[in-house]
């Protein structure tokens, strides 16, 4: 094997291949709208196919399409390590933007557009390693299942969900999985702390309908649907829900609590929480259930009293807390209000303990030595929620170390998402590393 290839560098590819996969544009809006993933999908399955490896497109509906493939681990009698991202996006409106979010600009030392961080900057990362070492003849030696799939952002039912349900045989002698939002760093009094997804909270994506009387506007109508359904909404947005912290938060905690010189309890949690800065806005949502109204409708014409009114709610529980959550929300709702689920998807919880965490922590620790490296629960869903459904432990490892400056969490879904060059070259370079340790 040449050393001296710059093409076995795992990070000397990984800012173009971020750049190309962001002009591709895959936005998904929820529905049958939007491109579909098949031009992105093509484009990973011949990235893949230059370098000599096989993979398989596999569609939930048309245009909607995942990539899967095998690699390395000849010989091996291991099972299966499962690598996993998504190609698709939320969509993104130009003229909100200083560059236009799918030209995949390099400015300012940051590759800009929609996908840089959620999560074209991690399949770039996976394919950049993936190809050098396999021009470079690294093949791990554990066996691999390469994943890159459609509909993340709506739910997974086009993705993750079609292959788990539909072609389980892909899949299921996977007994790990690693995917994204994990292994970025945040800055906490001067030491970079990297947070590894050991747990999701579960999704309740809920319809609320009210329905009433209709009548004439200018008229007494005590049975207003707009009325019981608003008096709903402004409850379940003004609740104050408890803390709960799960065995993931409890060991952050009490990593952040050394580095301020505190023991980490229920009471100081949403203070230590702060000590996050910008990330605080999602760790502050992981240490307590949420319910937050989204959408509103009702109604055709100002002086008619409509007999229906529709309400959306973006609900997230913890691991452990679903039945309280769910009884405090009836409470909430009241009488005469319809609760529909959208998308009910699990929580899940995996123990932060053995090889693939101990390799992870390595990784990190080889190319920042100062660092520390801690679980963390996400506020989010990703696929993981469907893959863990074969049995796989389940971990997001996606790693960046970011300027202390820099507000990332805002970056998810936000305007001028963006994410640092330097970046995504550590996280190339230490991916390779976590793939020797596996």
């Amino acid at each position: 094997m040449t050393t001296d290839d710059p093409r076995h560098d795992p990070a000397h590819e990984v800012v173009e291949l971020c750049r190309d996969l962001i002009r591709i544009d895959t936005s998904n809006y929820g529905d049958a709208d939007g491109p579909g993933e098949r031009k992105a999908a093509e484009h990973v399955a011949a990235l893949l196919d230059e370098v000599g490896i096989e993979a398989e497109l596999v569609e939930g509906a048309p245009g909607r399409t995942n990539v899967v493939a095998r690699w390395g681990g000849e010989g091996s009698d291991r099972p299966p390590l499962l690598l996993h991202g998504h190609l698709d996006v939320v969509p993104a409106a130009a003229e909100d933007w200083q560059v236009h979010p799918f030209s995949g600009e390099v400015q300012d030392g940051y590759v800009w557009g929609r996908g840089a961080v959620d999560m074209k900057d991690f399949d770039a990362m996976l394919l950049s390693v993936v190809r050098a070492r396999t021009r470079a003849g690294r093949l791990p030696e554990r066996p691999t299942v390469l994943c890159f799939t459609a509909d993340e952002e709506a739910g997974g039912h086009q993705g993750a969900e079609v292959l788990v349900r539909d072609h389980p045989d892909l899949l299921a002698d996977c007994t790990e999985a690693v995917g994204e939002v994990g292994g970025f760093s945040a800055t906490v009094r001067g030491r970079r702390v990297y947070l590894i997804e050991a747990a999701e909270k579960g999704m309740a994506w809920m319809k609320l309908t009210a329905r009433g009387k209709a009548g004439h506007g200018s008229m007494i109508n005590p049975d207003n649907a707009v009325t019981t359904l608003t008096s709903a909404v402004a409850r379940i947005g003004a609740h104050q829900w408890p803390v709960r912290l799960t065995p993931t938060m409890e060991v952050l905690l009490a990593s952040v609590g050394e580095l301020a010189g505190v023991e980490a309890t229920p009471e100081n949690a949403d203070a230590l929480i702060e000590e996050f800065g910008g990330a605080a806005r999602m760790l502050g949502a992981v240490i307590r259930n949420t319910a937050n109204p989204t959408m509103l409708g009702a109604g055709y014409k100002v002086n008619v009293v409509p007999t229906e009114a529709t309400a959306h709610v973006d609900g997230r529980f913890l691991p452990g807390f679903e039945d309280e959550f769910f009884a405090t929300l009836a409470e909430l709702t009241g009488e005469g209000v319809e609760v529909e689920h959208v998308s009910h998807q699990q929580p899940w919880e995996t123990p932060y303990d053995g090889d693939l965490v101990d390799a992870m922590s390595r990784s990190i620790l080889a190319e920042d030595p100062e660092a520390v490296v801690a679980p963390y629960l996400m506020s989010g869903g990703t696929d993981a929620k469907h893959f863990r459904k074969l049995g796989m432990r389940s971990y997001g490892f996606a790693p960046l170390r970011l300027p202390a400056d820099l507000d990332f969490t805002a970056l998810f879904h936000g305007v001028d998402e963006r994410v640092p060059v330097d970046a995504l070259e550590f996280g190339a370079r230490v991916f390779d590393r976590f793939l020797d340790d596996v």
